[in-house]
């Protein structure tokens, strides 16, 4: 590709990327990174998931800097996470331990540990709430004081942590394969380039850092028509992971010489599958198989879309796109995708004339060809 050098051209990017502020700055308002932080959760977790980056104030910023365009918010937390020096591994994190806010079923009615709605949009009417135009600080202090006092006591004796998972009680029964434990030093996305056939750990961190927009779609196709899937969600929970690091001036990994760091919001989704697996003597047997779906945040129907995806990558079956690892891997990075749309906007002069002129001598051959069946003399019997 060619490109035309331009005189001026630094002068002009000057100029537009001070347009740029411009329009953040135009109506004389500011918005603060902590009043984004604090009121937009939900933008908040999906950059931080499709980053690979968990830090809501970073994630605030880069909203702030981007106009609220996810996509170049997750662009400028990527490029400062590769700024970032990795100086410790955590210990393994398992899900068992996870300070729950939210846990449903939609295999069992009742569920040991009691099904759990928490905070979700699902049970809203999707109605605009115009009293929110006059809403205040005041107005959230006095409602959180209330609330308070309605369902704090209640809260302070409910138990949150170390439920058990409902597929464990499937595998009891023997109608889930037994999960064994994998020890295999996981792939990293971050520091090599993937390479076909990927591994397991190498499609859950590209899926779980897919853009939540892509990941929903073909999530959808896979269910909706290419394969014709029907999961039903066995567990879905949100809620906090403690995260421990080894200490490092110790070579024992004991437990008492961990130290504890924070704790990560993650929605977690296993899904259920019926399989129908081919036995000895041509006898068939139904049984569950299994998709998982994990992010950053409260994001759950990427987390959902995600456990479909990798069940189907899992079986992977060439008739469907959606089983095609090549296909939905290379498809759902948003910084990848945005960033190869985004270059055609780049200088394609060179290029475009040597086409232009493909085209004019074309056009040009095609009449003088007509002209001539036009003026060719008829002969007469």
């Amino acid at each position: 590709m060619g490109y035309v050098a331009v005189k001026g051209g630094t002068i002009a990017i000057e100029e537009s990327i001070k347009r740029l502020t411009y329009e953040r700055l135009k109506q004389g308002k500011v918005i603060d990174v902590d009043r984004i932080e604090a009121g937009m959760r939900c933008l908040i977790d999906q950059v931080m998931s499709e980053s690979s980056l968990y830090s809501e104030s970073l994630a605030a910023t880069a909203i702030k800097q981007a106009e609220g365009n996810p996509e170049e918010a997750v662009f400028l937390m990527r490029a400062y996470r590769s700024t970032l020096p990795r100086k410790h591994y955590s210990r393994i994190v398992r899900s068992e331990d996870m300070v729950v806010e939210r846990r449903i079923s939609a295999c069992f009615k009742d569920i040991p540990g009691g099904q759990i709605l928490g905070a979700a949009f699902d049970y809203t009417q999707r109605l605009l709430d115009f009293e929110l135009n006059e809403e205040t600080d005041e107005d959230a202090i006095i409602w959180l004081h209330e609330y308070a006092l309605e369902s704090g006591a209640e809260n302070d004796h409910t138990v949150l942590d170390g439920l058990p998972k409902v597929l464990d009680y499937l595998r009891e029964e023997g109608l889930l394969a037994a999960c064994e434990d994998n020890d295999t030093e996981p792939d990293d996305v971050t520091k090599e380039s993937i390479q076909f056939p990927t591994s397991r750990s190498q499609r859950l961190q590209i899926l779980t850092r897919g853009q939540t927009g892509a990941v929903t779609s073909l999530g959808y196709a896979a269910l909706r028509s290419y394969g014709a899937l029907h999961p039903t969600v066995g567990e879905l929970r949100i809620g906090n992971l403690p995260v421990y690091v080894d200490n490092p001036f110790t070579e024992e990994n004991e437990d008492e010489n961990a130290y504890y760091i924070g704790a990560i919001k993650v929605t977690e989704v296993e899904s259920l599958f019926p399989v129908c697996k081919q036995m000895k003597h041509g006898e068939k047997e139904i049984e569950f198989g299994i998709g998982y779906g994990i992010c950053y945040g409260q994001n759950e129907t990427k987390a959902i879309a995600m456990s479909i995806l990798d069940h189907c990558l899992e079986t992977g079956n060439p008739e469907y796109p959606t089983h095609n690892e090549e296909f939905v891997l290379l498809h759902i990075d948003s910084v990848e995708s945005t960033g190869f749309i985004s270059h055609l906007k780049l200088p394609h002069y060179v290029t475009f004339q040597s086409e232009l002129d493909s085209v004019r001598k074309s056009k040009k051959g095609g009449k003088s060809k007509e002209r001539e069946s036009v003026e060719e003399p008829r002969h007469e019997n």
